[in-house]
């Protein structure tokens, strides 16, 4: 999988564009309090869809942080796939956060699995279990395995995911975004340690999130 950046994500210039066009219309006519509302929205919907270049940790084997925005849990839950109680970080991402997600490992795609839900608010704990969903494996060095879990919110309406199963990508590559806000749940293999708290901000395949313990 190849995704290429143009310092906007592909899927919001269908908006983008829409945006602009509707405020030259309103230029054109000379309604300027609707082109100026058109202006500030066609701003805020690339805003939104940005995509900027990252820069991942100096350390090979540092896990970094999948989406950009606020640690809301740090802890232990039941990973969705395994069934096992593992280590997880749930990073909420609100309207004004880039939403381009990232690998937080390099390794190999294995599983990708669909599940449509409901639409709470994603900061909730029950949005992790009810929520519409897009749950990633990925087994990275040493065979050890990483789920990642994207959940659409109460505002999103539309997870997407680039990668594919059997893909080989590095930590820091983009593998999907999710549409106007939402949360990425990551469960980690007990051989790592969290490195970040509730309340932290993260930046995409820059902020280490998780460390592999000494042995």
């Amino acid at each position: 999988m190849l995704k290429p950046s143009v310092g906007v994500a592909l899927e919001g210039l269908p908006y983008i564009i829409i945006a602009a066009f509707t405020t030259l219309i309103f230029a054109i006519i000379g309604c300027w309090p609707m082109a100026v509302l058109g202006l500030a929205a066609t701003a805020f919907i690339g805003h939104f869809f940005r995509d900027p270049e990252r820069v991942g940790p100096e350390d090979a084997e540092a896990v970094s942080a999948p989406a950009d925005g606020k640690v809301i849990k740090v802890g232990r839950a039941v990973d969705p796939v395994t069934g096992e109680t593992r280590q997880y970080i749930a990073i909420f991402m609100n309207m004004l956060n880039v939403h381009v997600n990232r690998m937080p490992v390099s390794g190999k795609v294995e599983t990708i699995r669909y599940i449509p839900g409901k639409f709470f608010n994603a900061s909730f704990d029950k949005a992790s279990e009810d929520n519409e969903r897009n749950i990633l494996v990925v087994t990275g060095k040493g065979n050890q395995r990483f789920t990642m879990v994207q959940i659409a919110g109460l505002i999103a309406r539309r997870i997407v995911c680039w990668a594919e199963p059997g893909d080989k990508l590095k930590r820091g590559e983009r593998y999907g975004l999710i549409k106007f806000g939402s949360r990425v749940d990551l469960y980690i293999p007990d051989g790592y340690v969290p490195t970040v708290s509730v309340g932290q901000k993260t930046v995409a395949g820059e902020t280490v999130v998780a460390e592999k313990r000494a042995a």
